[in-house]
């Protein structure tokens, strides 16, 4: 499968949305839908909570069959469902995600603010300090390489030339900076690797300092998901040691967009982080 499923996992949900919203138009409980299709009950409401891999075309054709949705509207709906049914890479990584669809909103989405307290995240990180993080963790050997080349391949939407590479925002502590991992070379070097990247014009890195004091968002590790399309809602990821909680209810939501906005608030802006973090690499030396 190439890059090219680009929009397969947000084409999905917002497939689901429309199935949705023709249904209710129409009157339809999701029960009787079932029963006019003669589908097991429970089938349309799979659909709707996008609780499935890749949609059938012939139950799309179905749905709109029955919905009765013109022509027009039809061609459109089926070139999304095609677009829905598109395989990405992270598909064949399931042992890794556990079937969670963190992956495909990441490589769907247009914005991307992280924030975790205690460590890099994953789209910054250099391979040393990779392979430093999954030692530590109680995966297997084979676990972690698989790990590790997942995270090769999701740093490469930040890559991509052809206009769809998302602008990512960073918020770093000092704090992931200081442990001691590695060799000096190899903290020297993901040092750097963070100037790299601040310098890039689709990447924002900001970092507190604890000469600052305490901040918010101390407990809070979180990926936050905002799409090009206006009718694609954001969502958020709330990341533990070993699972990921999908956030988008708006309240929720909200919630953690203002979290996210004030831990960038107290942190240095970019400029002065870059300062700081070269500075940092002096001393790793």
């Amino acid at each position: 499968m190439s890059e090219r499923a680009y929009g397969s996992t947000v084409a999905k949900r917002r497939l689901a949305a429309i199935l949705t919203r023709l249904r209710v138009e129409t009157g339809y409980t999701a029960n009787q839908v079932c029963d006019q299709l003669s589908w097991g009950r429970g089938k349309v409401g799979r659909f709707e909570a996008n609780q499935w891999k890749r949609p059938e075309m012939s139950d799309v054709r179905d749905l709109l069959r029955l919905y009765g949705v013109d022509e027009e509207r039809r061609g459109q709906i089926e070139a999304l469902a095609v677009l829905a049914r598109m395989r990405p890479w992270w598909r064949d990584f399931g042992d890794i995600f556990g079937g969670n669809e963190f992956p495909g909103y990441e490589m769907d989405a247009g914005r991307i603010g992280v924030y975790i307290p205690l460590v890099l995240p994953g789209l910054v990180q250099t391979q040393p300090y990779m392979d430093a993080q999954m030692r530590i963790g109680m995966q297997s050997a084979a676990w972690q390489g698989r790990a590790a080349e997942v995270r090769r391949r999701r740093q490469q939407i930040l890559e991509r030339e052809d206009g769809t590479a998302p602008q990512l925002r960073v918020a770093i502590t000092e704090a992931s900076l200081t442990y001691r991992w590695g060799t000096a070379a190899e903290r020297h070097e993901q040092v750097m690797h963070l100037v790299d990247l601040s310098q890039r014009p689709n990447v924002e890195i900001r970092v507190l300092r604890f000469e600052d004091g305490l901040h918010p968002g101390g407990l809070t590790a979180v990926n936050i998901f905002e799409f090009p399309q206006e009718q694609d809602p954001d969502l958020a990821f709330l990341e533990g040691e070993y699972a990921l909680m999908e956030v988008h209810e708006p309240v929720e939501l909200a919630a953690y967009r203002e979290i996210f906005e004030r831990i960038c608030a107290a942190a240095l802006e970019p400029p002065e982080t870059t300062d700081f973090l070269k500075h940092f690499a002096e001393n790793q030396r």
